[in-house]
């Protein structure tokens, strides 16, 4: 009975998470989260202040689906609930994990790196958006890419396990390295070093070294990786020889966090060779492929048009 009922609640949630619920099921999941919130008993010395856990989750699913889109009244109450719903099913619950503290990390035009409590270091590109907590605690190390592209270089610590969510996918390691590439239609992950599940909707793939996973159109498959990608390309120095542009303003628009438009696709058959420097400007590396190719670019916020 238990198991029913805790199945029909995932099911529910992740139904509702993708915008599929009908007004009927929204009113269910409602109904039901607000009754568990009146009817449980918050243990404040083992959980903490049911008021500032509520809150904390709700800011965190705030900041996951964004502030412009509505939210439930009962939100708060829900994130409430769902704790105590779970602790009544018998899951060890412990306070710290849920008032964990949780931090954002955003860049704008340039790359940059941050470490975390335990070591790991992500390195982020430009227009990217990572949420991290300011100190891992429990049985797992969890993090969120929630905009843009990262390397990953996470410490080893085989009795946490690292996970990453971006997007629709999670992305489970223990201590490796890899690129996470997320963008509107798809999300692909690199290895570079180490083994990496790659998890979605029932879908799992084991990775190694120069293999890649890549979720687009609901169905995740595993695919040889382009050696361009093989290397920590965030934070170092990159020499492009002999290839192409489209080589090129693939590995631009991963590291600056840029797409690229241009009226002529033959222009992406152009040969050269290019220096990127770690700490290069998009702008430098532009004045670079100009005087090499004679094409010009022109940058609008994170579009660039090539004539």
């Amino acid at each position: 009975m238990i198991k029913r009922i805790k199945h029909s609640l995932e099911y529910l949630i992740d139904k509702s998470s993708r915008n599929k619920t009908s007004i009927a099921e929204e009113n269910l999941l409602n109904d039901f989260a607000f009754t568990q919130y009146q009817l449980s008993k918050w243990n404040d010395t083992s959980m903490g202040n049911s008021d500032e856990v509520s809150q904390e989750i709700y800011e965190n699913i705030q900041l996951r689906i964004g502030k412009k889109k509505s939210f439930n009244p009962y939100l708060k109450y829900m994130a409430a609930a769902s704790i105590l719903f779970l602790v009544g099913l018998g899951f060890y619950f412990k306070s710290n994990i849920a008032v964990e503290k949780q931090l954002s990390f955003k860049t704008s035009d340039s790359p940059k790196s941050i470490e975390l409590s335990d070591g790991s270091k992500i390195y982020l590109a430009a227009n990217s958006l990572f949420q991290y907590p300011e100190k891992f605690e429990g049985d797992e190390r969890k993090v969120s890419l929630l905009k843009g592209n990262a390397f990953f270089e996470v410490a080893k610590d085989k009795k946490h396990p690292f996970i990453i969510s971006s997007g629709e996918i999670k992305t489970r390691v223990v201590g490796t390295s890899f690129h996470i590439q997320l963008s509107k239609s798809k999300c692909e992950v690199i290895v570079v070093t180490g083994k990496v599940n790659v998890s979605s909707k029932g879908q799992s793939v084991d990775l190694v070294p120069n293999e890649e996973a890549l979720f687009e159109s609901e169905k995740l498959t595993k695919q040889m990786a382009d050696k361009s990608f093989l290397v920590n390309w965030y934070n170092t120095d990159v020499t492009l020889n002999q290839t192409t542009l489209k080589q090129v303003i693939t590995i631009l628009q991963y590291k600056y966090g840029v797409s690229f438009k241009y009226n002529n696709e033959q222009v992406l058959a152009t040969p050269l060779t290019v220096f990127i420097k770690k700490d290069a400007s998009l702008e430098n590396v532009l004045e670079q492929i100009n005087y090499i190719t004679n094409l010009k670019f022109k940058v609008y916020d994170e579009i660039v048009k090539v004539d």
